[in-house]
Parts: C-alpha cells; sequence; structure tokens
C-alpha cells in the first residue's frame, strides 16, 4: 500500500489529502477456508477505469488508485485498495467511499466460499446496506476526462499532472 500511495504522491507539492482504503478477506463465522474472486478480464479493467472516470469529473482529484485482486484469497488478505489524492480531504473521502460503494456492488467480479471443511459455500451476493450506499450516488456525472489507462489484472492508476498537455500515466505495478 505505502509504494502505491508514494507512486500517486512522488514529486507533487499540490497534494493536501490522501485517502486509502484496503479491503480484506474476512471470516465472519469460522467456516471460510478462502474466498475465490472471479473476473472477466478486460471489462473489469474498462469498468474500473470507466467508474475512474466518473470519480474525476465529479471531484477535483489530483490522482487515483485501485487495485483489485483477483484469484484464491485467505481470511486476513488484501482484496482491494483505493486511494484518492486532492488538495483538499473532503473531495478525497467521498471519491473514495464513491468507488469502493461502486467496486462493493457493481463491479464485475464475483465471489465464491471455500469453506474449511473442504465444501463450497455460496456465490456471495451484494448486501442490502451495500446496495443502498451505492444507491446516494445514483445522479449522473458528466463525461470523464476521455483518458484511458494502463492496467494488469484489474488495477488502475491515474495521476493527474498540472500542465496544459496530458502526460500518458506512469507504469504500474500490478496487484499486491
Amino acid at each position: 500500500m505505502e509504494a502505491e500511495v508514494g507512486a500517486l504522491t512522488r514529486g507533487r507539492a499540490d497534494i493536501g489529502a490522501v485517502v486509502t482504503f484496503t479491503g480484506l478477506c474476512r471470516d465472519e463465522d469460522g467456516r471460510l477456508a478462502a474466498l475465490e474472486l472471479e473476473h472477466y478480464p478486460g471489462m473489469a479493467e474498462a469498468e474500473i477505469a470507466r467508474v475512474a472516470a466518473e470519480a474525476e469529473a465529479r471531484w477535483p482529484l489530483l490522482g487515483l488508485t485501485i487495485v483489485h485482486r483477483s484469484g484464491r484469497l485467505e481470511p486476513g488478505e488484501q482484496i482491494v485498495l483505493v486511494a484518492t489524492a486532492s488538495c483538499h480531504r473532503e473531495a478525497a473521502f467521498e471519491a473514495a467511499a464513491f468507488l469502493m460503494d461502486y467496486l462493493k456492488t457493481r463491479a464485475p467480479f464475483w465471489k465464491k466460499e471455500h469453506l474449511a471443511d473442504g465444501s463450497c459455500g455460496e456465490w456471495v451476493a451484494a448486501k442490502g446496506e451495500d446496495d443502498a450506499a451505492a444507491e446516494r450516488w445514483a445522479a449522473p456525472a458528466s463525461a470523464g476526462s476521455g483518458r484511458t489507462s494502463s492496467a494488469e489484472v484489474a488495477t488502475f492508476s491515474r495521476r493527474r499532472e498540472k500542465m496544459a498537455a496530458e502526460r500518458p500515466d506512469e507504469g504500474q505495478t500490478g496487484p499486491s
């Protein structure tokens, strides 16, 4: 996580706030051995890029990073990282909440439980409270900046430069 935040803020004196959220695989009732996260490569990255552009259209962000892991994850392992950077904390907090509400309910990832007794549990459905949280952002935003970013296994990072001309995004590492 520190490396991602460092890459987001390196050389930037104009950033006044960085908000990070790290989601972990949790075992609520002691039965979970692992969670299998599946996604469609290409589709997940495109959707993450689309919602990132929407966040940039809604808030004055100076940068953002989203890392969403897939595959088999055990309890305690990191699933997702969202980091937002802005001049002021309010925009960074709101954008991070918006991005997490979207990732939790609408991003094309599917989760299946693998139980400690060796059996496969159910596919995990979005919870009603997660859907309700996502509904607060239902008002459409204007189109995003139109930039695209390279993605690697559902990793998205965008850094906005204070320049008249846009520069290509810096290289991005894969999920951690």
